[in-house]
C-alpha cells in the first residue's frame, strides 16, 4: 500500500504520454545513472541535495521524483518541493521498480545537448503536414516536455542548425530520418527505445499517412484528411503544432485504449 505522497509504477504508466502528465524529476545519484542512465519518459536530471536551488520552478506542478529505489533521495526532495506549495510525490518502488515492470525508458545518450535554459532544439523544414508533427508530439509527450522546434526553409535547415546548435529533423542525409520505408517518427521510436504495442500502432498511421501506402492501416486516410487540414488552417507553424498535438492525443489514447471499441447506433434493424 502506498503512502499518500507516493504514486505507483501502474498509475504513473497511465499518465505517461499524456498532455496531464506529471513532471518527471530524477534524482539518483551520478553512480546510479551511470549503471543505467536511461530516464523515465519526460523525465529531467537534477541534483536532490541542491532541491533549494530547483525548487521554484516546480511550484503550481505536479512532480514525480524519482530516485534509484523510491527512498532517502527522491522522499527528502519531493517534501521540500510540497513545502513550497508543488504537488509532489515520490515513485513507489522508484527506478529499479519502473525497469522491473518494464515500463518505458529513454535512451538518454540520444538527446541533444541541452542549451543554457535547459532545452532541447529542435529544426525541420516549414509547413509540416505528417512526420513533421508526429516527431515533435512524441518528443514533448515522451523525450523532453520543453523542447523548442524551429520551422525553416527547407534550403536553410542545415545552416540554422549549425548556428542556433539545433538537432536537425526529417531532411535528407541526417541521423533522425527516414530509414529506408519508415519514416522519421519510426527512427524515434527505436533509437529511444520507446517501442511500444500503443505507439507502434500510431507509427504505421503515420507511415501510412506520410509515405502514401494508405492500404497499410484503415485510420491512415482520415489521419492525411485532417493533417492536411490543419496545414491549410494555420499559416503559422507553431500554432498549427499546437494545434495537431491534440490530433496525436487522440490517436495515441485510440492505439492505447479504444482500439476494441466500436460504433452500434443506429442498431441493426430487425427484418419484418
Amino acid at each position: 500500500m502506498p503512502s499518500n505522497t507516493e504514486i505507483t509504477i501502474s498509475q504513473l504508466i497511465r499518465l505517461v504520454g499524456l498532455s496531464t502528465a506529471p513532471t518527471i524529476i530524477d534524482v539518483r545519484s551520478a553512480e546510479d545513472f551511470k549503471g543505467d542512465p536511461r530516464l523515465l519518459p519526460g523525465a529531467v536530471r537534477r541534483d536532490a541535495l541542491t532541491v533549494a536551488e530547483w525548487a521554484t520552478e516546480c511550484v503550481g506542478h505536479h512532480v514525480v521524483v524519482v530516485c534509484q529505489k523510491g527512498l532517502k533521495l527522491s522522499q527528502g526532495a519531493a517534501a521540500w518541493l510540497r513545502q513550497l506549495g508543488a504537488k509532489a510525490e515520490t515513485l513507489e518502488g522508484g527506478f529499479e521498480g519502473w525497469r522491473a515492470a518494464k515500463g518505458l525508458l529513454v535512451n538518454s545518450d540520444k538527446l541533444p545537448q541541452r542549451d543554457v535554459a535547459g532545452y532541447t532544439v529542435w529544426v525541420t523544414r516549414a509547413r509540416p503536414k505528417v512526420d513533421r508533427m508526429a516527431c515533435p508530439w512524441l518528443i514533448r509527450r515522451f523525450v523532453d516536455p520543453s523542447a523548442v522546434f524551429l520551422f525553416v526553409a527547407s534550403s536553410e535547415v542545415l545552416d540554422v542548425a549549425e548556428r542556433f546548435h539545433a538537432t536537425p529533423f526529417d531532411i535528407d542525409d541526417v541521423f533522425w530520418s527516414h530509414r529506408g520505408e519508415r519514416c522519421t517518427f519510426d527512427t524515434m521510436i527505436e533509437e529511444f527505445g520507446l517501442t511500444s504495442e500503443a505507439l507502434g500502432r500510431l507509427a504505421l498511421i503515420v507511415r501510412a499517412a506520410d509515405t502514401a501506402r494508405l492500404d497499410l492501416a484503415p485510420q491512415a486516410a482520415g489521419f492525411l484528411a485532417a493533417s492536411l487540414g490543419l496545414s491549410r488552417m494555420y499559416r503559422d507553424d507553431l500554432e498549427q503544432l499546437d494545434a495537431g498535438m491534440l490530433l496525436y492525443d487522440a490517436f495515441y489514447r485510440w492505439s492505447r485504449d479504444a482500439t476494441e471499441e466500436t460504433h452500434n447506433w443506429p442498431s441493426v434493424q430487425k427484418l419484418a
